[in-house]
């Protein structure tokens, strides 16, 4: 048989190859991508080193963890909000102005002098921060064609992970190294660079300053006020007690009140602060449902790990950051794979498998004791790593792939808030159940470790002795010392627990990826190509 040429009939059209890309365009994405590193990193970068922070600035441990607090509430605002302003200024004037404001209050939170300033300049550094995030993937499925999101959706789904994982390993190191000042300071040379190259090289949209004037400013205020105040009831509920505290029972009716407004308000105006209408694509609204499981699975072990370090191993922030370390480095090397899989692979069947390798580094982790150090963690973070990877991208490519141009600014700081707000709420439910668990797991302990048990008071003697060999009361020491073993593995026993939960979450995850919808072909981008 003859090979066959095919060529176009005449008066048809041959399917045109994607024109090239332009250049500037590239490097303006790039530029991009580091300011949402940057942003997204802050988060987790002084996680590690609150301590540091605390002596510097002379505060309270309750007041210096709204060093953190602060940022987020402020970021968890301006993430849905930056979609509306990126129609109204332009993506070049909204990533221009985050991208300079977000380097001057890192330049302001390294001269705090006393813990109000740095919360003041943390907010502010959030909030500004929190504009860039959903540019970047508005931008990425929007310049670029489909055939180049095989390369693009892991350059950012690495980018939205790997930062607050290195976090703690690079505010620890910074901190140790040098001073906690550093923390803040890392951030003004490259901001200075990602500002210039935003405002010289971003060319993708033109601002629609008309609708300044039908901007909702009520739903506007309504928005901060939900968004805020569930951001403070779930970071500071578990330590107030949750509703045995005033201010978390008026958090609570805040939020309820600001989200009724919110609402009612998001499905009435013409132009509401922020369009919900993205939610009826069905894959976008899986995408995000799955973006927010993804969210506790990112920042709940972010902060689970550490917290297992510090509080069973005794490290301190630079050894917890070199632990960590084994995360970043296993995204980092399965994002290319993640990319070439996404052009191979049904996206579902990708992420049934980084569901299922997810869950079952959270399972190994079950039996965790008060011995596991970096060789014990080492398989369940290398798992956690590349399970996170070969999530991530195709949830962005299914969310955000599918939809219209014309959608994807509002949605893309709809899909990252969903994935903070999963933080959250992961954060809060984590937190609760570890205090819960460790207190019955205590209780069962101490039921068995009394003077009724013959090795225990053996025990209680052979160390009461020891104590007593040096001049000191023996029996009290001895007493002290069994407790906070007692404490100890109560906390080790209720860390098992939240894996197993985490474990059973990611595992009924493998069964619901089917009920996504095979992605049919993407729409084509708006101004895809060069000019």
């Amino acid at each position: 048989m003859a090979a066959t040429t095919v060529t176009a009939a005449p008066g048809t059209k041959a399917p045109a190859a994607d024109p090239p890309m332009d250049p500037r365009r590239v490097i303006a994405f790039f530029a991009m991508v580091c300011g949402m590193f940057m942003s997204i990193l802050d988060i987790q970068i002084v996680s590690a080193s609150l301590a540091e922070i605390q002596a510097g600035l002379s505060a309270g441990s309750d007041e210096v963890a709204w060093v953190q607090t602060a940022y987020l509430i402020a970021e968890v605002v301006m993430i849905p909000l930056s979609g509306t302003l990126a129609r109204i200024l332009s993506t070049r004037v909204l990533f221009t102005i985050c991208a300079a404001g977000f380097t001057a209050s890192s330049a302001l939170c390294a001269t705090a002098t006393n813990i109000d300033q740095m919360i003041v300049y943390r907010a502010i550094q959030g909030f500004i921060g929190g504009g860039m995030i959903p540019s970047v993937f508005a931008a990425a499925f929007t310049i670029f064609p489909p055939s180049k999101r095989n390369i693009v959706s892991p350059i950012i789904g690495l980018v939205a992970t790997l930062a607050p994982t290195v976090g703690p390993t690079i505010g620890g190191y910074l901190s140790h190294a040098f001073s906690w000042h550093w923390l803040f300071l890392i951030n003004i040379i490259p901001g200075i660079l990602v500002t210039a190259a935003a405002w010289s090289l971003i060319d993708f949209d033109k601002p629609e300053k008309s609708l300044w004037k039908t901007f909702d400013w009520t739903g506007l205020a309504a928005m901060a006020v939900f968004l805020g105040s569930m951001e403070y009831v779930l970071e500071e509920g578990n330590t107030k007690d949750w509703f045995s505290d005033e201010l978390i029972v008026y958090g609570t009716v805040a939020m309820v009140t600001g989200g009724v407004v919110f609402f009612w308000r998001a499905f009435k105006m013409d132009f509401p602060i922020v369009d919900l209408k993205a939610f009826a694509n069905r894959n976008f609204a899986f995408g995000s449902a799955f973006s927010f499981v993804m969210g506790i699975g990112l920042y709940g072990l972010t902060y689970m790990y550490p917290l297992y370090l510090g509080r069973i191993r005794g490290y301190d922030s630079l050894m917890i950051g070199e632990t960590m370390f084994v995360s970043g480095l296993a995204m980092f090397f399965t994002a290319p794979v993640a990319g070439f899989l996404s052009s191979k692979l049904d996206p579902r069947v990708m992420m049934m498998i980084g569901f299922f390798g997810f869950s079952l580094g959270t399972y190994m982790m079950t039996a965790v004791t008060t011995d596991w150090d970096f060789y014990e963690l080492l398989v369940p973070q290398i798992l956690r790593g590349c399970s996170m990877m070969l999530c991530m991208v195709p949830i962005n490519n299914i969310a955000l792939g599918t939809l219209p141009p014309e959608r994807i600014k509002n949605a893309s700081g709809l899909f990252n808030l969903t994935r903070n707000l999963g933080g959250a709420v992961g954060l809060a439910i984590i937190n609760t159940e570890l205090t819960r668990r460790s207190s019955q797991h205590y209780e069962r302990l101490a039921e068995h470790v009394n003077f009724g048990n013959p090795a225990a008071v053996t025990w209680l003697d052979n160390v009461g002795a020891n104590f007593s060999s040096y001049g000191l009361d023996g029996s009290t020491l001895a007493i002290k010392r069994m407790s906070g073993l007692v404490t100890q593995q109560s906390w080790v026993m209720s860390f098992a627990d939240v894996f197993l939960g985490l474990t059973v979450l990611f595992g009924s995850l493998v069964f619901l990826a089917f009920l996504i919808k095979k992605p049919a072909a993407r729409p084509a981008p708006a101004g895809g190509g060069g000019h």
